[in-house]
């Protein structure tokens, strides 16, 4: 059985990333998106093709075009991981402030 790619592997990539960014801000064909890159057309092709298989970039025809779309809420799944971190790191920064303030007391009394 072969294990589906994860959102995860799709944005370690610097690469997918930038392609993530580029078709964010309009849909572009393969050929607007390779000239981004200094690597082959076939690379890219390969890192959309992860980014198909993730659910981060979907591929519409418009005429003879194939236009490459973002589907930024696919990464829902990150921001959710990351937030669990955040919390963590917000109470831990919480707890710290707590002490200094009890530290900065504690030298003003005596």
């Amino acid at each position: 059985m072969i294990a589906r790619r994860d959102v995860f592997q799709a944005i370690a990539d610097p690469t997918r990333r930038a392609i993530i960014n580029l078709v964010a801000t309009q849909p572009r064909n393969v050929n607007a998106i390779a000239d981004e890159f200094a690597i082959t057309r076939q690379a890219v092709s390969l890192h959309l093709k992860i980014l198909i298989e993730c659910e981060l970039v979907s591929v519409k025809k418009e005429g003879r075009d194939r236009l490459c779309e973002a589907r930024l809420d696919q990464l829902s799944e990150v921001s959710a991981w990351i937030n669990q971190y955040k919390q963590h790191w917000e109470s831990k920064f919480d707890a710290m402030e707590t002490y200094i303030e009890k530290l900065k007391k504690e030298r003003h009394g005596k």
